[in-house]
């Protein structure tokens, strides 16, 4: 027979549960018009011509990646593939940039190549701060690109330069994260949907 689980593990569940409980309360007070104006600006950008370019460190390398497979691949419905790029993905890329330039430009120097007017760069720092990724955004805003911003942080830099900045704030990282992970597939839904009824 199993052993019962330990009254502090309990405490420990209980405690993040409650915690992302009133993390999602709040999320759905603040962030259903953000999402929806969020959903707008990218297929604004793809019917254009528009590409997706998504950045961000560690977890949020990893939902870069993500977002990109949902949008280039599928979410829920066969349909036209959309265009969109992790720029977490090349490390050969990557690690010549931080070789040569320093971290700081490994998105920036991307951006610099890539990102052209009418392009959107999805920024996703749960700090708000991330120098990389605020320098990306920066220039990718000088270009004519629009910038979507997922951050963990009221009144963050990042914010300030973003177009639209869905903020779920937390102290804890992977708690921000998970309301990210959230909110980018209710978007991805939302896009998804349009581009399926117009095949």
């Amino acid at each position: 027979m199993e052993k019962l689980i330990s009254n502090g593990m309990k405490k420990q569940i209980n405690q993040t549960i409650v915690m992302h409980r009133k993390m999602l309360d709040k999320f759905e007070i603040d962030s259903v018009r953000i999402i929806e104006k969020t959903a707008k600006v990218i297929i604004n950008c793809i019917e254009k011509g528009g590409i997706i370019y998504i950045c961000g460190n560690g977890g949020s390398a990893a939902d870069a990646q993500h977002i990109a497979g949902e949008l280039i691949g599928r979410f829920l419905k066969n349909r036209k593939s959309l265009p969109a790029v992790a720029l977490s993905t090349d490390t050969s890329v990557m690690t010549s940039i931080a070789n040569d330039f320093g971290f700081e430009n490994i998105f920036a120097r991307q951006v610099e190549g890539l990102v052209r007017k009418g392009d959107c760069l999805w920024a996703l720092s749960t700090s708000g701060s991330s120098p990389n990724v605020i320098k990306a955004s920066g220039l990718a805003r000088k270009r004519g690109a629009k910038i979507i911003a997922f951050t963990g942080r009221k009144n963050s830099r990042l914010e300030k330069i973003a177009d639209v900045c869905l903020c779920c704030e937390n102290e804890k990282t992977f708690a921000v994260q998970e309301m990210h992970q959230l909110a980018y597939h209710i978007i991805c839904g939302l896009v998804e949907a349009h581009f399926a009824r117009r095949k």
